[in-house]
């Protein structure tokens, strides 16, 4: 049996100021450091094989933080990465309601392929083992509606710092 823990990173000053970050690096504020700590020790008796994170660091900073305690470290995948949101990434989110989405946004297609692709890289490199992954909110949400064979609406939103669980 191969087990995913899947987590969302904390907050981050973008994600507080309502900004939309897409593939932009962005970085953990205090709340989302305590966030990470309190997952961390949470989850710091629980046997885990591996640490997968985004390549953005935002998930590798709470990566890290997770994986402290079992003294292992966080392989990076852009598999991981959040939604490009194209000319959208940088804006302030309430102002962006109702527009529609500029052509260089990420379909939800190209994100399920690239869904497929991180269970496939799982599966590759870490079966029958117990793995640790943190991502992003609309990449982990692609995730489960891959996993779970669901249309993305009927996959509920992950809070910062929270945990889903997937085994196969």
């Amino acid at each position: 049996m191969t087990k995913l823990y899947l987590a969302r990173h904390g907050e981050t000053f973008d994600n507080a100021a309502q900004i939309m970050q897409g593939q932009t690096q962005g970085r953990l504020n205090a709340a989302g450091i305590r966030q990470g700590e309190m997952l961390r020790d949470r989850m710091k008796d629980v046997s885990i094989d591996a640490f997968v994170s985004s390549d953005l660091y935002r998930s590798f900073q709470m990566c890290q933080l997770i994986a402290e305690p079992h003294h292992r470290q966080v392989m990076k995948t852009a598999l991981l990465r959040e939604r490009d949101w194209g000319d959208f990434t940088g804006k302030y989110i309430p102002d962006l309601q109702g527009k529609p989405f500029p052509q260089n946004v990420e379909t939800i297609e190209q994100m399920k392929e690239r869904a497929r692709a991180f269970l496939a890289w799982i599966n590759e490199h870490f079966e029958h083992q117990i793995v640790l992954a943190v991502g992003h909110g609309i990449i982990n949400k692609t995730i489960q509606s891959v996993f779970f064979d669901l249309p993305m609406n009927e996959v509920q939103r992950m809070t910062n710092a929270e945990v889903r669980i997937l085994t196969w």
